[in-house]
């Protein structure tokens, strides 16, 4: 992975379907060791599996290393309610 990480820049890298790498990720919704929610600059992403851990986390540069059996990697563009726009709420 690149020493000098740009935040507006997203990749995924999974080897062996056991370990995955991702930068470009804002934060962590929720996790357990069956799923990791997370918000990127891409999108939200849900990562399934078993035995999932966290290997790395770094919150400063947005690098997470989740450990365990991978079997799906989803993005959902659609955003949370509490991330919708000031306009879209205010037209209800």
């Amino acid at each position: 992975m690149d020493n000098n990480l740009d935040m507006s820049k997203h990749e995924v890298k999974i080897v062996d379907r056991n370990v995955i790498y991702l930068t470009g990720i804002d934060k962590i919704d929720s996790f357990n060791n069956e799923e990791f929610i997370m918000d990127s600059v891409m999108g939200q992403i849900k990562l399934n599996g078993d035995s999932l851990e966290v290997i790395k986390l770094d919150t400063h540069d947005g690098i997470v290393s989740i450990r365990g059996n991978v079997s799906s990697l989803i993005y959902n563009d659609v955003k949370r309610k509490d991330q919708e726009s000031l306009f879209t709420k205010l037209f209800k």
